[in-house]
C-alpha cells in the first residue's frame, strides 16, 4: 500500500463516525436508491445492500411495484417503495416524482440508476428528481442508465458541486463524446479531469483497471488503485454505488460537526473522499471475493464482503488497521 493511499485511508476515517449512545436511528446514514423495473431487480438490491452492510441506518429502494415485490423477498432489511411507473401508465412523470421528492428531506444521500433501465417515463421522473435533490442540495450518485439520461441532458448535472458520476468504460465514452471531449487512446487522469470540468466539476469516478476519482482539478484527482479480483461479472458497480452513498451521508454528519472531528475537511475534499472511499471498499470486497470464488465469483459475493473490506481498510478508530 503506498503512502499517498495510506494518506487518504487516514482522512477517509475521519469521516466515519463514532457509534455513541446519543446517536439515534438514522443518524448514522439514511441512503435511499432509485431504480428497479420489471426487467432489473438484482442491481438496486446490491446498491442498498451494500450501503446497509457498509453501516447506513436505514437503507431504502424506490422502484416499480412488480420489482418492489421481488426486492422485498431478497431481504426484509430494506426498505421497498413501489413508487416508480414504466409506461404505457398514463400517470405523468411529475406525478410520479411527486412522492419521491417528498422523501428526499428525509434522506443523507440519492443513488440513481442501478436496474433504471430506459423507460421513456422511468427517465422522465428520474429527470424530476434530480432537479429537485439539487435544488435541496442532496448529494446524488449517479450510475447505469441514469447516465444514459446524463447523456442526453447533461445541464441536469451540470455545475452540480454534491454529484458523483461512477461511468463504466462504455459509459465515459458516451458522456465525453456528449459534452465534446475527445478521449481517445486516454483511459486515465487527463480524460476523467476533462469530463469532470465540462460538466462544470461534478465529481467522475472512471471506473477501470484503475479508477480514476476527479472534479477536474489537480489536488482533488486521485486514483484508486488496489488490487481487485480478476473477475468482471456484472453488478460490481452496484457495490461501489450503495458505498458511495453510505460514506456521503457520514460526510454530511461530518460537515455538521456532530461528534468531535477532526482534520478540518471541507465539501470539496470530503466529496473527493467519499468517492475515493467507495472505490477503495469495492475494489477491497472483489480481491476478497475472487480469493474464494475464483471464475465463479457474482456481484452477491461482493456484497457479503463489505463488512470484512471495511475493517480491513478503515476499521473503527480504536481498531484501525493503519
Amino acid at each position: 500500500m503506498s503512502p499517498a493511499t495510506k494518506e487518504l485511508l487516514k482522512k477517509v476515517r475521519m469521516m466515519v463516525p463514532p457509534m455513541l449512545e446519543k446517536f439515534h436511528k438514522g443518524m448514522l446514514g439514511r441512503v435511499a436508491v432509485i431504480g428497479g423495473s420489471e426487467n432489473y431487480t438484482g442491481a438496486p438490491y446490491f446498491s442498498a445492500m451494500a450501503s446497509a452492510r457498509l453501516g447506513a441506518d436505514l437503507s431504502h429502494v424506490i422502484c416499480t411495484p412488480p420489482a418492489a415485490n421481488v426486492i422485498k423477498s431478497y431481504s426484509p432489511n430494506l426498505m421497498v417503495h413501489p413508487i416508480m411507473r414504466e409506461s404505457p401508465s398514463s400517470t405523468p412523470a411529475s406525478s410520479v416524482a411527486t412522492p419521491v421528492i417528498a422523501m428526499l428531506t428525509h434522506l443523507h444521500s440519492l443513488v440513481i440508476g442501478p436496474g433504471l433501465g430506459r423507460d421513456e417515463l422511468m427517465q422522465a421522473t428520474v429527470a424530476e428528481v434530480i432537479t429537485a435533490a439539487r435544488e435541496k442540495k442532496i448529494p446524488l450518485v449517479l450510475d447505469a442508465d441514469a447516465l444514459w439520461l446524463i447523456q442526453q441532458k447533461p445541464d441536469l448535472v451540470k455545475g452540480y458541486k454534491e454529484c458523483v458520476l461512477t461511468p463504466n468504460v462504455v459509459e465515459f465514452g458516451r458522456l465525453a463524446q456528449a459534452v465534446g471531449v475527445d478521449t481517445e487512446g486516454d483511459t486515465g487522469r487527463k480524460g476523467c479531469q476533462a469530463l469532470a470540468n465540462a460538466l462544470g466539476g461534478v465529481m467522475v469516478v472512471r471506473k477501470g483497471g484503475v479508477d480514476w476519482i476527479s472534479d477536474g482539478t489537480d489536488e482533488r484527482t486521485v486514483t484508486g488503485d488496489g488490487e481487485g479480483g480478476r473477475k468482471r461479472s456484472g453488478g460490481q458497480g452496484d457495490t461501489l454505488t450503495g458505498s458511495i452513498g453510505t460514506l456521503l451521508a457520514w460526510r454530511n454528519m461530518y460537515l455538521e460537526g456532530q461528534w468531535d472531528t477532526e482534520g478540518g475537511m471541507g465539501r470539496e475534499e470530503t466529496l473527493m473522499l467519499a468517492a475515493w472511499g467507495g472505490s477503495a471498499i469495492t475494489r477491497e470486497c472483489s480481491r476478497l471475493a475472487f480469493i474464494e470464488r475464483g471464475r465463479s465469483l457474482q456481484a452477491s459475493d461482493l456484497t457479503d464482503k463489505v463488512p470484512v473490506a471495511f475493517e480491513t481498510l478503515i476499521g473503527e478508530k480504536e481498531e484501525s488497521k493503519l
